[in-house]
């Protein structure tokens, strides 16, 4: 059975840096490279950081039509995986939690966060739930509380993908991350179970202000078996080759 070789970045935050986000996308990119991996997948807000405060994210979100935008795209690889990567959009002056899908420098096509938590009053709930297509691999996006969700994931699989990943940011404050340590995985696998997916997460990890993100960045299988994860409190890159039916 053939496979495809996809990667998840598990990365510490980058705040208000567009700089050295992308100096971290071109570094995972390029190890990622290396593999052969085809997908690469980065956690949610990765571009400008997850910023629910609405001064600080209009401050730093982009239209995907601007001048800055494009800046951007020239500065991601013009080799390697396709990338998705979280990030704060901004359009008609209103604020969405997206993640990009772009390859060799070209933007592909954009999910927005459909499910929005109550910190996050600022954005605006997307409505679309497209699929994309990398080396044979179907694939569409859910953005972290959006797998609480089963409808959001059933828009996926009735798409036709057989991956779902999962764009995250689980920076909480200690208490509440340590009682969802060990709940990210099986809320998630439910959603493999009910849909026949394959899912891949992307996280964040380390402390600041209070808070803690320890992850997780793992794939897990049709039944919600977990086939690949990383250690939970560290950066790192996970490589996983991916059977196609």
């Amino acid at each position: 059975m053939r496979s495809v070789r996809i990667a998840a970045a598990q990365t510490s935050e980058y705040r208000e840096d567009i700089g050295a986000a992308l100096r971290c996308v071109a570094e995972l990119a390029a190890r990622a490279e290396t593999t052969g991996a085809a997908l690469l997948c980065f956690p949610e807000g990765f571009l400008q950081g997850y910023l629910v405060d609405e001064a600080a994210a209009r401050r730093q979100a982009l239209d995907l039509g601007s001048s800055a935008f494009e800046a951007v795209l020239e500065q991601l690889p013009r080799t390697g995986p396709m990338l998705v990567i979280g990030m704060l959009e901004l359009e008609g002056g209103q604020l969405f939690n997206t993640a990009i899908v772009v390859q060799h420098g070209r933007l592909i096509g954009r999910y927005r966060k459909a499910h929005l938590l109550g910190a996050e009053r600022a954005f605006t709930a997307g409505t679309d739930s497209p699929s994309f297509e990398v080396d044979g691999l179907r694939f569409g996006i859910n953005i972290c509380y959006d797998t609480n969700f089963p409808e959001a994931a059933r828009q996926v699989a009735n798409s036709g993908a057989s991956l779902l990943l999962c764009v995250a940011n689980n920076m909480l404050r200690r208490e509440t991350a340590e009682l969802f340590k060990h709940q990210h995985n099986p809320i998630r696998g439910e959603r493999c179970r009910e849909t026949g997916l394959w899912l891949m997460s992307s996280d964040v990890t380390g402390e600041r202000d209070g808070r803690v993100a320890w992850g997780p960045t793992a794939v897990l299988d049709p039944t919600g078996q977990v086939m690949a994860q990383l250690p939970l409190d560290e950066p790192g890159l996970l490589i996983f080759d991916l059977p196609l039916s």
